[in-house]
C-alpha cells in the first residue's frame, strides 16, 4: 500500500513580509549569528526563541577543534532555555545560517538532522506545535507550523 506525506510551509520572499514579532526574532537570530564561534567551518548560525511568556532568547553555534564536540545554534539555545525555563512553552524559533562569506545565492538554511530531533523532543514534551522559521542572510524565509513538517517520521519516547 502506497501512502503519501505532505509538508505544509510558507515562503516569504523577504523579511518585510513578516509581522513585528517575526521581524524581531529574525533580527535577534541575525545578531546572534554574528557571535558564533565557527573558525573551522566558517558556517555561522544564529537562533532566537520566543517563549509563551513573551521573552526572547538567542544563541549561536559553537565549534570545537575536536569534531564533533561543538554544538549547533538551535540546540545551544534550546538547551539553555530548557535549563532556565523548564515549564515555559516555546512558541516560535527563528534560525539564520550561512557561510561567513555571505552569498546572495544561499537559500534558506534548515536545521540539521540532530537539531530536528531535539526540536521534535521539545514540541512533543510541550504537546503543542512550534512555529519554525529558517533563513539565510539573503532575507528569504521559510516557515513550518510544526517540527513534524520537517521530520514526519520522528522518533520519540513512545518508541521506548
Amino acid at each position: 500500500m502506497k501512502k503519501e506525506t505532505q509538508i505544509s510551509y510558507e515562503y516569504f520572499k523577504n523579511s518585510v513580509e513578516l509581522n513585528d514579532i517575526e521581524k524581531e526574532l529574525f533580527k535577534r537570530a541575525k545578531e546572534a549569528r554574528e557571535n558564533a564561534y565557527a573558525p573551522y567551518s566558517n558556517f555561522l548560525v544564529g537562533c532566537s526563541v520566543l517563549l509563551e511568556n513573551g521573552e526572547i532568547y538567542s544563541g549561536n553555534n559553537q565549534e570545537n577543534a575536536a569534531f564533533p564536540s561543538g554544538l549547533c545554534a538551535e540546540r545551544t539555545t534550546l538547551f539553555w532555555v530548557a535549563a532556565n525555563f523548564p515549564d515555559v512553552k516555546i512558541k516560535k524559533i527563528f534560525v539564520v545560517g550561512g557561510h561567513r562569506e555571505f552569498s546572495e545565492k544561499n537559500p534558506p538554511i534548515p536545521p540539521c538532522g540532530a537539531c530536528r530531533q531535539s526540536l521534535i523532543e521539545f514540541e512533543t514534551k510541550q504537546n503543542e506545535n512550534i512555529d519554525l522559521y529558517f533563513s539565510s542572510m539573503n532575507d528569504e524565509v521559510m516557515k513550518v507550523h510544526s517540527i513534524k513538517d520537517l521530520l514526519p517520521f520522528y522518533f520519540d519516547a513512545t518508541f521506548l
